[in-house]
């Protein structure tokens, strides 16, 4: 029987997490749909976070993130106990920076609990690497340069309001971490593909919910 989408996708997060899975994470488990992996047990549904049980949501916040334009890595708890600790809340506004403008300005919490949630859902499966920050916030001044360099920006991007990341996760394909935030529903994402070395990145805020393609 010919594996589904939803299939390959699961399968191409299972062999990462694994470390079986490098920048065509997909092709890979495409070709090994029909081999006998040594694989962990996923959860009931892969890219369902409402399986997710209380204590998943509960438990303290820590969040490991690089920037690779800067190369600057911090791996802080920032939430315990239902509260946001300053401290680390500071420290992760700086991270997400506008590393062009030199400008550091509020990031929505919200936008911090999706990164955390996808970081802490993928480890769930032995994925431990950290999550690169491509793009978080932006002065108005650095989106205007970005759309007149021709990188996809919108006029209107949330980015210059603190709510929106361009993120990624090494060895981990990109519409597998795009299939995965779409379940936490808390927002936009946008898929971005791209036949580099690198592969492409996700683009994900706290808007409404939609999606789309650059």
């Amino acid at each position: 029987m010919i594996p589904t989408r939803r299939q390959l996708l699961k399968r191409g997060l299972l062999l990462g997490a694994a470390g079986m899975a490098g920048p065509h994470g997909l092709l890979q488990a495409a070709n090994t749909s029909n081999e006998k992996q040594a694989q962990p047990t996923p959860p009931p549904d892969l890219f369902d976070s409402q399986a997710l049980d209380i204590e998943f949501w509960v438990k303290p916040r820590t969040l490991d993130l690089i920037r690779p334009a800067t190369g600057e890595r911090s791996k802080l708890l920032y939430w315990k106990d239902g509260e946001v600790l300053d401290s680390a809340y500071q420290q992760l506004c700086h991270l997400l920076r506008d590393v062009n403008g030199k400008e550091t300005a509020p990031i929505d919490p919200k936008l911090l609990e999706t990164l955390w949630a996808t970081q802490a859902y993928i480890s769930r499966l032995g994925m431990t690497k950290p999550l690169e920050i491509l793009s978080g916030y932006r002065t108005q001044a650095s989106n205007t340069r970005l759309i007149e360099q021709g990188v996809p920006a919108a006029r209107k991007s949330l980015h210059m309001e603190g709510k929106a990341a361009d993120i990624r996760i090494p060895q981990l394909h990109e519409e597998i971490l795009g299939e995965l935030i779409q379940s936490f529903r808390q927002g936009g994402v946008g898929f971005y593909y791209r036949q580099t070395a690198n592969g492409g990145w996700i683009h994900t805020d706290t808007g409404l919910q939609r999606s789309w393609k650059g």
